[in-house]
């Protein structure tokens, strides 16, 4: 861990002051802003949502038509919007969880993260088995020409996610976001356009 990392910086202190639960709230903004991976209508699952800061800006970009879908292992606190359900379960049982095993998701986005260790290969490696777990998710879930979007770290395992990803979307991008802190080795996965 950097000696500059600062869990209370200036993105932090934003979070709370609008309502956000996380300050991470700011990234999917800014992927939203720059990729469009929602539209008014769209149908959002959340892979990963503890603390709800994604699927708070995620219920933002959607119309009265569209609905978010939170998963997490730890269950995350209610949002009062009919528009929002959450699953407290895991991502693997997603057919028993939600009743259906047919692709009913036009976007599917996690920034999910292990529990971080310090221990930079083993942290590395524990990103991508959550993005892989996501991918899974949208391999299932995602309609044709949705889109994905997954958190990972830098290093020597991601490369074969990328190169794994990539024949499924009609384009992957690899995107460094300036909501990121200066000290993180983070990057986002984003698909665009689901080849079912």
């Amino acid at each position: 861990m950097s000696s500059n990392y600062n869990r209370k910086d200036h993105l932090y202190q934003k979070a709370k002051d609008e309502g956000y639960r996380s300050r991470a709230a700011y990234k999917l903004k800014e992927i939203q802003s720059t990729y469009k991976i929602m539209q008014p209508s769209s149908r959002v699952l959340d892979v990963g949502a503890w603390p709800g800061g994604w699927t708070q800006v995620a219920l933002e970009c959607l119309g009265p038509k569209g609905s978010v879908t939170g998963i997490d292992l730890q269950a995350v606190d209610p949002l009062d919007d009919p528009r929002c359900h959450l699953i407290t379960g895991d991502a693997r049982d997603l057919e028993t969880l939600l009743g259906t095993s047919e692709p009913c998701f036009d976007c599917v986005i996690s920034d999910m993260s292990p529990k971080l260790t310090g221990i930079k290969e083993a942290d590395q490696a524990g990103t991508v088995a959550c993005a892989e777990l996501a991918l899974y998710v949208a391999q299932h879930y995602l309609a044709q020409g949705g889109n994905f979007v997954a958190k990972v770290f830098k290093g020597g395992q991601v490369e074969g996610f990328v190169k794994s990803a990539r024949p499924m979307f009609n384009k992957l991008v690899r995107s460094e976001l300036a909501s990121t802190r200066n000290s993180s080795n983070e990057f986002y996965v984003i698909g665009l356009g689901f080849k079912r």
